[in-house]
C-alpha cells in the first residue's frame, strides 16, 4: 500500500506526486486511467466520476482531445443549458475568430501559460480591443477550469497566463512624419522596402500582405483584392485562412505609387516570368515570409539608424497600420472610409484605435477653432 509523505497509507489506487498532488489509478477493460486532485478526498471523488463516465461511455481521453474538441464539449454538455442561446453564439462565434486557428489543434495536455500568453500578444498585435480579448480569456479560463476539474489536465494554464490591460491600448504607436522619412531612408537598401512602403500606403495587416497574391491585384478595376491571410502552425507550416472577420475581406483601392511598388517587386528576385499565385513578397526561393524574418529585417534597419547617432525605438509590423491610418486622418480621410479600407468591422473600433492624431495635428485644429470665441 502506497504512503504518503509522511508516512501515512493512502487509499488503493493513489500515490501522492513529488509535487505534493494526488494521482488516483483505476483501471476499466484492461486500460489504466488517471485523475490528479490536491486532497485525498477531491481523488476519490474523481475516481468515482471518472468510473462513471467509463462506464457510461461519457469519458473524453484528454491526451488525445484538441482544444477544439474539448471547447465544443465543454459549451455542449456544461454550458448549453446554463447559457442564453445568444450567449452561445457568441463565445461559438469569438473562439472561432480569436482562437481556433492559433492554437485549436493543440491537445490541451501540451497548452502551457506560454501558449495563452502568445495568443493574447497576437490578439494585442492584431488590434482586437482589450474587452474582446477578455471575454476569450473568461472562455477559456471557463474550458480549462472544467478540463482541470475532470482531471485531464493538471493545470489550468490560463491562470499563467496575464490579460492585456487597457493601458496597453492607449499605448499604440505611429510614426511621426520624421520617424517615418528615416526609417524609409535607411530601409533603401533592403529587399523589404517595397512591402513597408506598401504597407504604409495601404494599412494591411501583416498576415494580410504577406498572403497578397500577385492574382489579387486588378489593375483593371483599380483595387487590390484582401481574400487571405498568412499563417504559420508549429508543426503544420503555413497555411492560408481567411480574413479575421466579415469586414476583412475587402477591397482596397490601387493607387499609382502603390501599382509600381507592385510593379517593381515583380521581377524583384530576377523572374523573367512571375506566376501570378505566387506571393507578391516572398524569399529569393519563392518561399512565404515569416513574421520573424519580417521583424528581424525592421531590427537591422533600426539598428543602423541607431548606430548612426539618431535614436529610434523598436516598432513593430503593426506600426506601419497604425501610422497609415494616422496619415489618413491627418489628411481628412473620413472615418467610415477609413473603417473599409482598415477592414474593420464597427466604426467604434476604428475612432477608438486611430483617433489618436499627432502633436502638430492637434496644435494645428486648436488654431482652427479658435477664431470661434
Amino acid at each position: 500500500m502506497a504512503v504518503d509523505k509522511n508516512g501515512k497509507k493512502l487509499p488503493p489506487g493513489i500515490r501522492q506526486r513529488a509535487n505534493g498532488r494526488y494521482e488516483g489509478r483505476i483501471k476499466y477493460q484492461y486500460k489504466s486511467y488517471s485523475v490528479y486532485a490536491d486532497t485525498i478526498t477531491d481523488t476519490k471523488k474523481k475516481m468515482n466520476d471518472l468510473k462513471y463516465k467509463l462506464q457510461h461511455g461519457l469519458y473524453v481521453e484528454s491526451s488525445k482531445t484538441t482544444l477544439d474538441e474539448w471547447f465544443e464539449t465543454w459549451l455542449n454538455v456544461y454550458k448549453k443549458n446554463k447559457l442564453k442561446k445568444g450567449t452561445i453564439s457568441t463565445y461559438k462565434k469569438q473562439y472561432s475568430y480569436m482562437v481556433k486557428g492559433k492554437i485549436g489543434k493543440k491537445y490541451i495536455t501540451d497548452i502551457r501559460g506560454e501558449h495563452i500568453q502568445t495568443l493574447y500578444n497576437d490578439l494585442v498585435e492584431e488590434d482586437y480591443a482589450v474587452s474582446s480579448i477578455k471575454i476569450i480569456a473568461a472562455i477559456l479560463s471557463g474550458c480549462f477550469k472544467q478540463a482541470f476539474k475532470n482531471g485531464l489536465i493538471e493545470r489550468n494554464p490560463v491562470k499563467l497566463a496575464e490579460v492585456p490591460s487597457e493601458k496597453d491600448k492607449n499605448a499604440r504607436k505611429a510614426m511621426t512624419k520624421e520617424e517615418q522619412h528615416v526609417f524609409m531612408e535607411y530601409a533603401k537598401d533592403s529587399y523589404l522596402f517595397n512591402f513597408y512602403s506598401v504597407l504604409l500606403r495601404t494599412g494591411l495587416r501583416n498576415g494580410e500582405i504577406r498572403g497578397l497574391k500577385f492574382s489579387d491585384i486588378d489593375k483593371k478595376k483599380r483595387v487590390i483584392h484582401i481574400r487571405r491571410t498568412l499563417k504559420y502552425e508549429e508543426g503544420e507550416g503555413y497555411y492560408e485562412d481567411t480574413p479575421k472577420t466579415k469586414s476583412s475581406r475587402r477591397d482596397i483601392p490601387l493607387t499609382q505609387d502603390v501599382e509600381k511598388l507592385l510593379d517593381a517587386q515583380k521581377h524583384y528576385w530576377g523572374e523573367k516570368i512571375v506566376n501570378i499565385s505566387r506571393y507578391v513578397f516572398c524569399t529569393s526561393d519563392g518561399k512565404p515570409l515569416s513574421r520573424d524574418r519580417v521583424q528581424y529585417e525592421i531590427d537591422r534597419i533600426i539598428k543602423q539608424i541607431n548606430q548612426s547617432g539618431k535614436e529610434f525605438e523598436r516598432i513593430t509590423p503593426h506600426v506601419f497600420r497604425h501610422t497609415f491610418a494616422t496619415r489618413a486622418i491627418e489628411s481628412g480621410m473620413k472615418p467610415q472610409t477609413l473603417k473599409a479600407i482598415m477592414g474593420h468591422s464597427s466604426l467604434a473600433m476604428t475612432m477608438d484605435l486611430y483617433s489618436h492624431v499627432m502633436p502638430d495635428t492637434k496644435a494645428t485644429e486648436m488654431e482652427l477653432i479658435a477664431v470661434a470665441f
